[in-house]
C-alpha cells in the first residue's frame, strides 16, 4: 500500500482562443540556466547575493501594464520584449508598448515587498532583495523545495516542471477514449520540455503514454477574486495563523502526511498568497479542533469557523474549475473533521484526482521527485477516502482495481525522511506517523475486498440465490481474508502497536498519538466481516447446523469483547489526538454489532449478557467524551447506540434455555464433518483460531466475564 518567442502569426488568427505557451526551450547564454539541467548551480545562481539584472532570466516592470494591473497579475517582461509575457500569451496589446520601457527588476523579490507592494529605488542597490535560504534544511529538501518556487513562479522559467502545482496553469489528463487520438498526438511537435502548443492548449507529454493538457488559469470562474479570498481567511485568524499551522503539523500531519511540511512553510513564511484559498482554509479549520490544546491559543477568542467554512466551500467550488493537488489536499483534509463528512463530496474529489491523473503510475513520468512522492502518498489517501466513505455511508466505492495502477509507497515518497540526531523524540513521532499512514492503507486494502465479496450488489445477490448453502458460501469467501487479517495485526510493526510507548510512567507517554484510529479500523473491519456471518446464520437458521451457529457466534463475540475492550483503555493522548474521519462511526459499529448479536440471541440468557455489555459500553463511550478531548467523537456512537438498544426493546421475549440445554454436544467425527463442509475442508481447530485472532496484546488484564456466561466466553471445538 514525478518562449518567449513570437507567435505574432498565430495569435493573430487564433487571438479569440484561450491558449498558454509552451517553456522556454533554452535560454540565451547570458542567462543563469545552462541548456535546461535542473542542476544545483542553477539553483545557486538564483540565489546568489552576486546577482545582477542584466544576469536575471527575466525582469519585471516597474509599473505594470493595465491588462495586468486588472487581473492582478504579475506583470513580467523579457529582455528583449516590448510587451509583458502575459499579454504574449493571451494576444492582447500591452500598453507598455505605448509607453517608455521601464527599468529591470531582479526576479527574487523581497517577501515583504511583494506583500506591501513597494518598489526599490531606481538604480540603488536593495540588501532586502539577498536573502539566503536556510541553513537547516537539508541539500535536498532545499532543492526540492526551490523547484516548487520556481514552479509557482508566474514566468516561464526552465525550472517550471511540476504537473499539478503550477499557479497560473492546470492540467487535464487526456485518457484513451476522449476526442484526442492518442495515435495524433504522438504526431504532435514536442519541444525538448515536451511540450506542444495547440489551439485548444498545451499538451504536456510526461511519458510514452500518458499526456495532459495545459490550460490557463485565468479563464475560469472565480479566478479573478482568489487574491481577496485568501485574504479573508488569513483576516480570520490573524494574528494566530503562524500558531495554528504549527498545531496542524504538530498533531495532524504526523498521521495523515498529505502535505510537504517544509514546503508549506517556506511559502507561508514568504507569502500567504501562494497558497491555495481552500487548501489554507482546511489547514487553519482543522488546526481549530486544538484550539484549547494550546497554553497560547486558550487565552484568546477562536477565530469564526462559520465564516471560515463558507469560504472554504465557495473556494473549493471555484477551484474544481482549474484543479490541482492542492484542491484534492484540501478536499481530503476537510473530510477529516468530524462533522464534515459526507459523501457525494468525496465522489467530487475522485472525479478531481481522476483529472490530475492520481489513478496512474507516475513512477517514471518526466516530473521533480518530490512530486512522485507526493502524488503517490495523495493517491493512497484518496484511495483510504473512498473505502472507509463507502463502508460508513453504505454506498458503492469509486475506485475499483481495474483502474488503480498506483505502485505502493517507499520511503522516499514520505517528506521529513532527514533524520535529527539531536532529536530523538521527533525522529520517532516521524516514523510512528509514516508507518501508521501505510498500515492503514494496507488494513484499507482489505477492508475493501471485504466490501466487494460481501456488500456489492452482485454478491449480496450471489448469496441469496445460494439458498441454503448461502452460509456455507459466505464462510468459505471469509476464510482467506480472515487470514489476511490475522496476518496484517500479527505483522504489526512494534512502533504502532498500542502498548508500544503509551504505558503508564513511559516517558512519552505525554505526546499525542493517533494509533489509536488505526486499532479501531481494524477492529471496524473484523466487525464488518462478522456482521455477514451473522446475518446469513439468521437468514438460513434452519438450513445450518447448530454446531455451525455456535462456533460463528462465538468468534463474533470475542471480537466484540476486544473490541469494547480496546475503547475502555484508550487514554487521554489517544482521546485528544487526531483521529481519521471513519472513527466517529467505528465507535458506533461496535454498538451496533452488539446489538445485532444481541437480537439475534437464541435465548434469554445470552441477550441480558449483550444488553448488561452494551450498557457498559454506553458508560465507557460518555466518559471518553469530555470536551477538549474527543468531543463529537464519541458522541455519534452514543447516540447510535441508543438508537439501536431502543429498538431491540421491542423484540419479543427471548425464551430462557438451561445451561444443559443450551450446550451443543456432538461426537468428534461428525463435528469434523460438518466444518470440513462448512469451511472448505478447514479443520474445526484451524477455523476456530482464524475466527479469533490472537489479539492479547489489546485485550485488557481487568477484562472480566461474568461466570455464569462462560458457556459463551470460551469455546473449544475439540473438548477432551
Amino acid at each position: 500500500m514525478q518562449f518567449p518567442g513570437p507567435f505574432s502569426s498565430i495569435m493573430s488568427s487564433l487571438s479569440t482562443i484561450p491558449r498558454t505557451v509552451p517553456i522556454a526551450i533554452a535560454p540565451k547564454t547570458s542567462h543563469p540556466f545552462p541548456g535546461g539541467h535542473h542542476s544545483n548551480d542553477a539553483f545557486n545562481s538564483m540565489n546568489s547575493n552576486e546577482s545582477t539584472d542584466s544576469d536575471s532570466a527575466l525582469s519585471g516592470s516597474g509599473t505594470p501594464c493595465e491588462s495586468c494591473q486588472r487581473g492582478r497579475l504579475k506583470c513580467v517582461v523579457g529582455d528583449d520584449d516590448e510587451s509583458c509575457l502575459s499579454c504574449q500569451i493571451h494576444g492582447i496589446p500591452c500598453s507598455l508598448n505605448q509607453s517608455p520601457q521601464p527599468r529591470k527588476r531582479k526576479l527574487a523579490r523581497d517577501p515583504a515587498e511583494e506583500s506591501n507592494g513597494k518598489r526599490g529605488s531606481p538604480g540603488r542597490p536593495d540588501n532586502r532583495r539577498r536573502r539566503q535560504r536556510q541553513a537547516s534544511l537539508s541539500s535536498t529538501t532545499a532543492s526540492t523545495s526551490l523547484i516548487e518556487e520556481m514552479a509557482n513562479f508566474g514566468g516561464p522559467t526552465l525550472l517550471k516542471r511540476t504537473l499539478g502545482l503550477q499557479d497560473d496553469r492546470y492540467s487535464q489528463y487526456i485518457g484513451p477514449t476522449t476526442d484526442f487520438e492518442p495515435s495524433l498526438i504522438n504526431l504532435s511537435p514536442f519541444d525538448p520540455q515536451d511540450e506542444s502548443l495547440l489551439a485548444r492548449g498545451t499538451l504536456r507529454k510526461v511519458s510514452d503514454t500518458d499526456t495532459f493538457l495545459m490550460l490557463p488559469d485565468n479563464t475560469t470562474p472565480g479566478y479573478e477574486h482568489q487574491f481577496s479570498d485568501v485574504d479573508e481567511i488569513q483576516r480570520l485568524v490573524t494574528p494566530h495563523g503562524r500558531r495554528l499551522i504549527d498545531l496542524y503539523f504538530e498533531i495532524v500531519h504526523p498521521a495523515f502526511p498529505i502535505l510537504q511540511k517544509n514546503v508549506f512553510y517556506e511559502k507561508y513564511e514568504r507569502n500567504y498568497r501562494e497558497f491555495s484559498p481552500p487548501l489554507l482554509a482546511a489547514v487553519y479549520i482543522l488546526a481549530i479542533n486544538w484550539w484549547d490544546y494550546s497554553e497560547e491559543l486558550s487565552k484568546s477568542q477562536r477565530p469564526n469557523v462559520r465564516e471560515l467554512e463558507r469560504l472554504i466551500r465557495s473556494t473549493l467550488v471555484d477551484a474544481m474549475w482549474r484543479p490541482k493537488l492542492s484542491t484534492v489536499q484540501a478536499g481530503l483534509l476537510l473530510s477529516q473533521r468530524p462533522e464534515g463528512d459526507q459523501w457525494a463530496p468525496t465522489a467530487q474529489i475522485v472525479a478531481i484526482a481522476q483529472e490530475l491523473g492520481l489513478h496512474l503510475d507516475c513512477t517514471h513520468w518526466k516530473i521533480p521527485p518530490w512530486e512522485k512522492g507526493l502524488r503517490k502518498r495523495l493517491a493512497w489517501a484518496l484511495y483510504m477516502q473512498d473505502k472507509w466513505g463507502a463502508l460508513v455511508h453504505g454506498r458503492p466505492s469509486h475506485i475499483f482495481n481495474s483502474n488503480w495502477v498506483v505502485q505502493p509507497l517507499v520511503l522516499n515518497d514520505f517528506p521529513d525522511t532527514a533524520i535529527d540526531e539531536e532529536n530523538s523524540e521527533e525522529n520517532l513521532e516521524i516514523e510512528r506517523g509514516r508507518t501508521l499512514f501505510v498500515q492503514m492503507i494496507c488494513l484499507t486494502q482489505v477492508l475493501a475486498e471485504i466490501l466487494e465479496t460481501f456488500y456489492t450488489l452482485q454478491a449480496m445477490q450471489n448469496i441469496s440465490d445460494a439458498g441454503p448453502q448461502g452460509t456455507h458460501l459466505v464462510l468459505g469467501m471469509a476464510k482467506p481474508i480472515q487470514l489476511k487479517l490475522k496476518e496484517w495485526y500479527a505483522a504489526l510493526p512494534a512502533v504502532i502497536r498500542m502498548d508500544s510507548s503509551f504505558q503508564s510512567g513511559n516517558v512519552a507517554s505525554t505526546r499525542l498519538s493517533s494509533i489509536g484510529y488505526l486499532h479501531l479500523a481494524y477492529f471496524a473491519t473484523e466487525i464488518t466481516l462478522h456482521r455477514r456471518i451473522i446475518r446469513s446464520l439468521e437468514t438460513e437458521s434452519q438450513a445450518v447446523d447448530p454446531y455451525v451457529q455456535h462456533i460463528c457466534r462465538s468468534a463474533a463475540k470475542a471480537r466484540l469483547i476486544s473490541a469494547m475492550d480496546f475503547v475502555n483503555r484508550l487514554t487521554p493522548q489517544h482521546l485528544r489526538a487526531f483521529w481519521y474521519f471513519a472513527s466517529k462511526t467505528n465507535f458506533a459499529l461496535i454498538g451496533t454489532f452488539g446489538s445485532l448479536l444481541w437480537a439475534t440471541s437464541p435465548g434469554r440468557e445470552e441477550a441480558d449478557w449483550y444488553r448488561r455489555r452494551l450498557g457498559e459500553y454506553r458508560w465507557t463511550l460518555s466518559v471518553s467524551s469530555k470536551p477538549g478531548e474527543s468531543k463529537g467523537l464519541t458522541e455519534f456512537a452514543m447516540g447510535m447506540l441508543d438508537i439501536s438498544t431502543g429498538l431491540l426493546k421491542k423484540l419479543p421475549e427471548k425464551p430462557e434455555l438451561s445451561r444443559s440445554g443450551s450446550a451443543i454436544e456432538f461426537d468428534p467425527g461428525r463435528r469434523q464433518s460438518i466444518l470440513s463442509m462448512s469451511m472448505g475442508g478447514m479443520g474445526p481447530e484451524s477455523f476456530s483460531h482464524m475466527m479469533s485472532a490472537d489479539i492479547n496484546s489489546i485485550q485488557s488484564p481487568e477484562s472480566q466475564i461474568d461466570s455464569s456466561d462462560e458457556d459463551f466466553d470460551t469455546f473449544d471445538p475439540m473438548p477432551e
